[in-house]
């Protein structure tokens, strides 16, 4: 398969989480994609009604240094910090109670954006289904640190998720 080729809006976006065993050891794209491709169906649960996703990625950290005898001050690369990412979901209970059980638990994710749902559909398949549109994905190890219930007047009703990362970012990667 291959990565998504041309410009498109992202509706075909998905916050995959695999609640099953993830090894210390686990740190390439590739090793996260066998967590989602050959893991344990049971173990992935789909973040539901997504409104609005976070950027995903590492955050660049500049730093700026001023330099004596100078007008402007130089920069300068530093740590970059990971970032908490915040997640709005349209808030329908019945789909959220796998996700409120899984408050404080450790695992991966998968953020995964596709030019087709078929592909998508396919993606939670344990891996027989071959996937005939493009696909880009990103991974990373975290935990589902807080759900807050944002209830609305005149709105839909929805839900900021908080997700803390325990990892790198793996990505973009696509899978075969």
């Amino acid at each position: 398969m291959a990565h998504i080729t041309s410009l498109g809006a992202g509706i075909f976006s998905y916050l995959d989480f695999y609640s099953g065993t993830v090894a210390d050891t686990v740190d390439t794209a590739a090793e996260y994609a066998g967590l989602f491709v050959s893991g344990n169906s049971s173990d992935i649960d789909r973040l539901p009604s997504v409104r609005e996703f976070p950027s995903i990625g590492t955050p660049a950290n500049i730093v700026n240094v001023p330099v004596y005898g100078q007008s402007t001050s130089s920069q300068v690369q530093g740590q970059a910090d990971a970032p908490s990412l915040e997640v709005t979901v349209n808030y329908i209970p019945s789909d959220m109670v796998d996700f409120h059980n899984l408050v404080g638990t450790q695992g991966a994710f998968r953020f995964m954006m596709c030019d087709e749902a078929t592909a998508l559909a396919a993606s939670l398949d344990t891996g027989t289904t071959p996937l005939a549109y493009g696909n880009t994905e990103f991974y990373f190890k975290g935990k589902i640190e807080a759900i807050l219930v944002n209830p609305q007047l005149t709105d839909a009703n929805t839900a900021t998720i908080t997700l803390s990362t325990q990892s790198d970012f793996f990505g973009p990667a696509t899978l075969p």
